[in-house]
């Protein structure tokens, strides 16, 4: 099972659909970015279309150069890095699984959805699936903001709050093993309330430097960004 803790010290170098920044999201050009600027895991969004398991966030977010899940896995298939599979769609558990299972790839993928029920059937189909559970669902699309608004920044600030209360009772839940927190409601108690539990915590999507090593000092695990530049020891041209 795919370990998400930090290596030697170091966050996780997460590439945030592919190297979102980069090149088209969700797209093979953008997975060969992600490996090429050394991620240590590439994440990429999963939706049923027509009946397919494709690379896409939404059916309003469907890229031009669409790839299919079975393209994606068997272009990430000969290497070593992890595979972080958002799943997007429901009742698609199923084919999920067929996938990562047909491409050899259990060990080397961790499943993230919002819906503990979707989590929970994973768990039940696969057992050795590494399973994450998002936080919060992105209804406010706070993920595509480079800062939020007062308004979405208020409502962060609650959840943040109440999230170590709450965190290891909604991983329970979940069978999950991993907390993808978006990266305003991450706090030192609830890293420390997930490691407790053997819980990883992975925040997204992270906009910069300055607020990737915030995390750093929170003690997350790793951290999602759409452009791995930002991650020290990178000095690849900006």
């Amino acid at each position: 099972m795919i370990d998400l803790r930090r290596r030697d010290g170091r966050m996780l170098r997460i590439g945030h659909r592919g190297a979102a920044a980069l090149a088209a999201e969700n797209t093979i050009a953008a997975l060969a970015l992600a490996l090429e600027l050394e991620c240590d895991l590439v994440e990429v969004d999963v939706l049923e279309l027509d009946g397919a398991l494709v690379l896409a966030h939404s059916q309003a977010e469907v890229p031009a150069e669409l790839a299919s899940l079975d393209d994606a896995l068997t272009f990430l298939g000969p290497g070593s890095c992890g595979i972080q599979l958002d799943l997007k769609a429901r009742g698609a558990e199923h084919g999920l699984v067929d996938a990562v299972r047909r491409h050899g790839l259990v060990e080397r993928v961790v499943v993230s959805s919002f819906r503990a029920a979707s989590l929970r059937t994973l768990h039940a189909l696969e057992p050795n699936l590494r399973l994450g559970l998002t936080y919060p669902e992105d209804r406010l699309g706070v993920s595509g903001r480079r800062f939020a608004t007062p308004f979405v920044g208020s409502t962060l600030k609650v959840m943040r709050a109440a999230l170590p209360r709450r965190i290891a009772w909604m991983l329970g839940s979940a069978e999950a093993t991993a907390a993808m927190l978006q990266w305003q409601v991450v706090s030192k108690p609830v890293v420390d309330r997930c490691h407790a539990v053997g819980a990883a915590v992975l925040a997204w999507t992270v906009p910069s430097r300055e607020a990737l090593l915030s995390l750093d000092e929170l003690g997350v695990d790793g951290v999602i960004a759409d452009d791995p530049r930002i991650f020290p020891g990178l000095d690849f041209p900006r």
